[in-house]
């Protein structure tokens, strides 16, 4: 598990360490069952304290992706490919109202917008 933090970013530490772990989690890179460092071990290799990784792992447990086993430490929590895929289109969505809004603002068409998404489809497709 890759997690890189920025101290010089207006999100805070935590809230970037919760965004990474649930990014592998929803990519699959971590799956159900998979242990998470400890909390000790997450945070001397991050060079931050326990308190902000408790933070994080505390945040993703509450939103469903971790569980805490007691004298064990922490681990993905087993989901359904539904759950997963509801979340996934959940986080598409919000990228996309936020393209619409700026599309909106400067009077970009919707073709001109479905016309840049096809494009990266298909880029995307020959990579």
């Amino acid at each position: 598990m890759q997690i890189i933090i920025s101290n010089s970013s207006d999100v805070p530490i935590y809230e970037q360490i919760k965004e990474a772990i649930k990014g592998e989690i929803l990519s699959g890179e971590l799956v159900g069952g998979d242990a998470l460092p400890s909390i000790r071990t997450l945070a001397k290799d991050l060079r931050i304290s326990n308190i902000t990784t408790k933070r994080a792992y505390e945040e993703l447990e509450k939103d469903g992706f971790i569980v805490a086993v007691a004298s064990k430490g922490y681990f993905v929590k087993e989901k359904s490919e539904n759950y997963l895929k509801e979340e996934i289109l959940t986080k598409i969505e919000s990228n996309l109202e936020s393209a619409v809004s700026i599309a909106n603002t400067y009077n970009i068409s919707k073709k001109e917008v479905e016309n840049m998404l096809d494009t990266i489809y298909e880029e995307e497709e020959h990579e």
